[in-house]
């Protein structure tokens, strides 16, 4: 707590004269103007925050656009991705300054996390659109307004209730502007809560603060801001349908139990990123401006988990708990596994897990086992861990904005930014236990007790672990980035068109903290650095020809450096990086048709990018070898195109007619080579001069989005009341693959028990690979509000409603599980864990009521 105290006092200081751009501010003030609050009051689980699956939805947003200024909030209920890509291409800023995470290249939403008033100040920028703060990315960039004085001037207060992860949300905002001194304030509190989410077992607490001020010096003005969001949440896991089917509840969480009759969650997150910015915008004259920010973060991120020692998963779902893995509920041909005896224990099976007591995990027998074994002098059989990514990033940019003619806008900027991120594992509970040593338990028995190679810290063999200690893994992640980039935006009569482009170089090493047995001469200390220069260029152009009809186009292609966070091959053990790591080749084109008359604006959009060269990482426990395993895929190459729309009808001063959707496809071209090692002995898959492996990749689909989304909106807005209902319609949801399920090795050996995986020419079938797919369908969604002026104030009155139908059968994302439906000695099991993916729901019909009185 004192840490945490230090860090928001060290928060409030200035750190660097820095500098800012202006950017365009929403008007809060038009009519219906409050229908804002349903674009940014995001819940956790619309923001993708799970902590085993990279499910972050990019928002996009744009004024001109009828379907990027739709989508985001429209779509997220099932975590829509814009074009499915994922979040490193879609570019966030503040004040100019860049703030997606250097390591990974994600953007955490709750970075910004209940700063819903100060967020709405943004601007925002598509893929072939020019802007005055960065070259736009693949996915799009946006740029929030951090500026005190440019928010709107007044009080706030706003109080919300739902059914949604937090129930209950309070606000106060208050914004001055300039004074007669040039001086403007600005300060924001929120606090939002639940004792239990809409998810039984969840819980959540956050307190959202924003303090800024703003200093007007003729033609300079120094703006310094800082905010932070700590937050505590207990989170949801996804399940199988076997499981979702015996608990009868499509949001059974199987991450909680009783502890002494009460609830206990074992995947708490616990995230808190204070950040300081100082932006100094310079007007030099009537045509040219500099915008300089500095930015200072520190971020952690705490994520628990219960884990097991010599023991049995504790997990109340796991798979030997299940009916199914009992009698093969599947193959009628499978003899052995469907006997009477194996009916007889599905039945058992069935039977326990209709006590509700029994889908949840047991804490009192855990504490009963670790007391037994305390007794006997052995290690924790169970306790909770927990994993830490922590961050501390600086970064500066700066911008030149210059009007070199009445036609021609030129704007430059550089980045700079250094990055730390500290990754290590404690102790968060014994569960009753009073030892635990920092030995590396999957590896006994590969090598003995006694050998170095079991030791995860060879510097402190043995090393005993309390609570609050390290253990298994610690080591740094260090990024340095450079970027300059600049832009030109040519307008002339009906023409519009510009040209940009950026150049840059990356840097990045580890830095191991422990002395891995495994890797005792190269796991400890700094490894090499890797160097990676990137950069590319964008065009684009519109041509209006008249009637309303406006014509646009662009192209682009980047070599983009791969994230440090796929970068190692296994960074809880080694400093080696993957083989064979190289920069991105991204090329990317669009045609856009605009329509706008007096009762109609339209867009419609066809897109293809595609990349080459790409790297993903993977972890996960693979239990048929009792292991960790860390996997890479390199040269993959994928394909993204598709066709977007957004029509509106404006059928009355008062009635719109609006559909946007989307019909998309996003998949690998080719298939993958994968290097991959296992935490049981510390060897990767090529030893002993064998090939690496390829991974059976090619035509799986990006996963935790909808690939066809389509929407009816009817809105109606007229003297002060608003009222929109929209109906949504998702398919194509595919879950995230499984590589180890598609290796060369694994499909051999898949052929030879009896699976028919080639045809007679040896080619691989195509349902030897297919992808597991999610059930989409039909959601109902509607909002209702009032604005109200008292006096010199005004209320706005919002009830916004998703799932009106409760339909829970839509699927929002999951993944397939890496495990064999057959044994390490070859026989086949009765559990198929190819039949049996990990999935998540839709929420049922929830909804916020939200009350904000503006003065």
């Amino acid at each position: 707590m004192q840490k945490k105290l230090k860090l928001m006092i060290l928060a409030l200081l200035p750190a660097a004269v820095a500098m800012g751009q202006t950017a365009v501010t929403k008007d809060a003030g038009a009519e219906g103007g409050d229908t804002d609050e349903n674009a940014i009051t995001f819940t956790e689980a619309q923001m993708g925050e799970d902590d085993d699956m990279s499910q972050n939805i990019s928002i996009i947003s744009s004024g001109n656009n009828e379907y990027a200024s739709e989508v985001g909030y429209l779509f997220s209920p099932v975590r829509f991705r814009y074009r499915a890509f994922g979040q490193k291409y879609n570019e966030i800023h503040i004040n100019g300054a860049p703030v997606n995470d250097i390591e990974s290249g994600q953007f955490r939403y709750s970075f910004v996390g209940g700063l819903n008033q100060q967020t709405k100040g943004m601007e925002a920028s598509l893929p072939f659109e020019s802007n005055n703060f960065a070259m736009s990315a693949m996915g799009g960039s946006n740029n929030y307004n951090f500026r005190p004085a440019s928010m709107p001037v007044g009080h706030r207060i706003t109080l919300s209730g739902a059914n949604r992860n937090y129930k209950l949300r309070g606000a106060y905002t208050f914004n001055s502007g300039y004074n007669s001194k040039g001086w403007a304030f600005s300060g924001n509190l929120t606090y939002r809560w639940a004792g239990e989410g809409v998810v039984e077992g969840t819980f959540y607490n956050s307190l959202s603060y924003f303090l800024g001020v703003q200093k007007l010096l003729g033609n300079h003005s120094i703006s310094l801001v800082t905010w932070g969001n700590p937050t505590e949440r207990g989170t949801q896991g996804a399940s199988t349908d076997e499981m979702y089917w015996l608990a009868n509840d499509r949001l059974y969480n199987p991450y909680w139990g009783y502890q002494d009759g009460k609830k206990r969650n074992s995947r708490v997150v616990n995230d808190y990123a204070p950040a300081a910015l100082m932006t100094w915008d310079w007007q030099i004259n009537e045509t040219m401006k500099l915008t300089t920010s500095l930015l200072g973060k520190y971020g952690m991120y705490k994520s628990t988990k219960l884990n097991y020692n010599n023991s049995d998963n504790p997990q109340p779902d796991y798979w030997k708990m299940m009916p199914s893995s009992n009698y093969d509920v599947w193959d009628e041909t499978d003899a052995s596994n469907r006997t009477q005896a194996c009916l007889d224990t599905w039945n058992l099976a069935y039977d326990y897990l209709q006590t509700k007591e029994n889908r949840q995990i047991n804490w009192d027998r855990l504490y009963w086992a670790n007391k037994q074994a305390s007794a006997q002098g052995a290690d924790a059989m169970y306790y909770v861990q927990a994993k830490h990514n922590d961050v501390l990033n600086v970064s500066l940019a700066s911008v030149l904005q210059t009007d070199l003619s009445e036609k021609l806008h030129w704007n430059i900027g550089v980045n700079l930014a250094t990055n730390k991120g500290m990754h290590y594992q404690t102790m968060e509970d014994l569960l009753g236990a009073t030892s635990f040593h920092n030995i590396n338990t999957y590896a006994v028995g590969t090598y003995a007790m006694q050998s170095d190679q079991v030791q995860y810290d060879l510097n402190n063999p043995n090393a005993s672990v309390g609570v609050g200690d390290k253990f298994g893994y610690d080591y740094n992640i260090l990024v340095d980035k450079a970027q300059a980039w600049t832009s030109f935006e040519y307008r002339h009569g009906r023409a519009q068109a510009f040209v940009a482009g950026r150049i840059g170089a990356v840097e990045m090493q580890r830095d191991g903290k422990m002395r891995n047995g495994l890797a005792a001469d190269y796991s400890y200390g700094k490894s090499g650095v890797a160097h990676f220069l990137d950069g590319g260029g964008k065009v684009g152009a519109n041509y209006n020809l008249g009637g309303g009809v406006t014509l646009g186009i662009g192209g682009g292609y980047e070599l983009r450096a791969p994230q440090a966070s796929t970068a190692f091959v296994a960074p809880e053990i080694n400093n080696d990086f993957v083989s064979n790591l190289k920069n991105e080749r991204v090329a990317s084109a669009e045609l856009s048709v605009d329509y706008s008359n007096e009762w109609l604006h339209a867009n419609i959009m066809g897109y293809g990018s595609c990349i080459s060269n790409a790297t993903e990482w993977q972890q996960f426990y693979f239990d048929d070898i009792n292991s960790f395993s860390y996997v890479s895929l390199t040269g993959e190459d994928k394909v993204y195109y598709g066709i977007e729309w957004g029509l509106n009808f404006k059928l009355t001063s008062a009635f719109n007619i609006k559909t946007v959707g989307t019909i998309s496809e996003a998949k690998y071209n080719n298939n993958a080579k994968v290097w991959y090692m296992s935490s049981t002995n510390g060897t990767y898959n090529d030893a002993n001069n064998h090939q690496i492996e390829t991974c059976y990749n090619k035509n799986m689909r990006e996963a935790g989005t909808p690939l066809t989304a389509l929407s009816l909106i009817f809105s109606y807005h007229q003297k002060g009341w608003f009222i929109d209902i929209n109906g949504n319609w998702y398919d194509r949801i595919y879950l995230y693959y499984s590589p180890y399920y598609r290796y060369g090795s694994t499909l051999a050996t898949r052929q030879s028990i009896g699976e028919t995986v080639y045809d007679n020419n040896g080619e691989i079938l195509a349902s030897a690979t297919a992808q597991e797919k999610g059930h989409g369908g039909f959601m109902l969604d509607a909002s209702i509000g009032r604005s109200i002026y008292i006096g010199k104030g005004s209320l706005s009155i919002n009830l916004m409603i998703t799932n009106l139908l409760n339909n829970t059968n839509i699927c929002t994302g999951g993944y397939e599980q890496s495990r064999s439906d057959y044994t390490s000695s070859l026989n086949t099991r009765a559990y198929k864990f190819s039949k049996n993916p990990k999935k998540y729901y839709a929420y049922g019909t929830n909804a916020m009521l939200n009350l904000a009185y503006k003065f």
